[in-house]
């Protein structure tokens, strides 16, 4: 479960899989306020995985929220 949870926040950080994975390099976490660095990531709806990925730059000036859930959208 560790490693589910620092893949997820490694992804919301934009630090590669691999890096965290080893718990090497990772970045201290950002501050409570803070501007959030720019990331890609897969998308996905109630009727399945987006095509193309989503862009948080494509979201400026608007509230995002990120919702990790467990083995969504998984064949496991």
């Amino acid at each position: 479960m560790r490693s589910v949870s620092s893949l997820a926040l490694a992804a919301v950080l934009g630090v590669p899989a691999a890096v965290a994975a080893q718990g090497t390099d990772v970045p201290p976490p950002l501050e409570i306020g803070a501007v959030a660095p720019d990331f890609t990531l897969p998308g996905a709806t109630r009727h399945g995985v987006l095509q193309e990925e989503i862009n948080l730059r494509d979201y400026a000036g608007k509230t995002v929220v990120l919702a990790f859930f467990f083995r969504a959208r998984t064949r496991g």
